[in-house]
């Protein structure tokens, strides 16, 4: 199934940008190699989007187990939530796009593509096709392929 972007009229959409992440937390999660590092990370920052990507991301690299796969699945939604949170302080109402190459916008945008890809392989296929949409309505330039792919760059 191929999603479209709502169309919002003529020109490119208003964007909304997060703030930049604290680059000694981003330091710290490129660096953790280890579950408790980055369970540490999330611990000590927990409004941190890029946190919570990183630690579903580890879950969802894990071994396939349905135990990890809830956690991926658990860490993802929390990221998701506290971004909404994030977009919403910063000014954005639902209709401003939300784009990957803004690059503080990357571990809220992660959030929701591992949301999705988690739904999937756990089952939950209208939270699955729900985010892949929404994705895509954030960023029209999301990879339209699978509707979950990460860009490049």
């Amino acid at each position: 199934m191929e999603f479209q972007p709502v169309g919002f009229g003529g020109s490119e959409r208003p964007r909304v940008v997060l703030p930049a992440p604290d680059p000694g937390l981003s330091g710290r999660i490129g660096a953790a190699s280890t579950l408790d590092e980055l369970a540490r990370a999330v611990a000590a920052h927990p409004d941190s989007m890029d946190a919570w990507a990183a630690l579903g991301q580890w879950y969802e690299r894990s071994e396939v187990t349905v135990v990890n796969a809830v956690a991926a699945y658990a860490c993802f939604r929390v990221g998701y939530h506290r971004g909404l949170d994030a977009l919403r302080r910063n000014g954005w109402n639902g209709s401003q796009s939300v784009r990957w190459e803004d690059a503080p916008n990357r571990g809220f945008l992660r959030c929701v593509s591992g949301l999705a890809r988690m739904a999937d392989r756990l089952g939950e296929l209208p939270e699955a096709e729900r985010c892949a949409r929404f994705l895509i309505d954030l960023d029209p330039d999301w990879n339209q392929s699978t509707g979950m792919a990460e860009p490049v760059g």
